[in-house]
């Protein structure tokens, strides 16, 4: 994880300095362990920053199974929030949401 606060694509970048990319979680599995062990709202590897409504991980695949807080992603009030945060204090199988990109967050880098 990420020691300092940053954008999304800041972190993204800390994340491959290190030899590594954002997370990419794309199993039940891997969602609840990522969500057992964080304790503050952290960026993930998915975002629809090419074309609003497509998510994509950063590694270009598709989302194929999300993890939704109620009612996200939702672009809320037009703010262009096309970067995924998990947040932990929401049930485990729904924690994401869409934020803007340029809120400071740590991330969570996998190799």
């Amino acid at each position: 994880m990420s020691s300092e606060l940053k954008s999304w694509s800041d972190s993204r970048q800390y994340c491959r300095d290190h030899g590594a990319d954002l997370i990419i979680i794309n199993t039940e599995e891997k969602q609840r362990h990522i969500s057992s062990f964080i304790k503050e709202n952290v960026w993930i590897g998915l975002s629809d920053r090419k074309q609003e409504g497509i998510m994509k991980w950063v590694d270009k695949s598709p989302l194929n199974r999300g993890f939704w807080a109620r009612g996200e992603p939702n672009n809320y009030q037009g703010r262009n929030e096309d970067c995924i945060e998990l947040m932990p204090s929401d049930l485990i199988l729904n924690n994401w949401n869409d934020r803007s990109c340029s809120e400071k967050k740590n991330g969570i880098c996998e190799k």
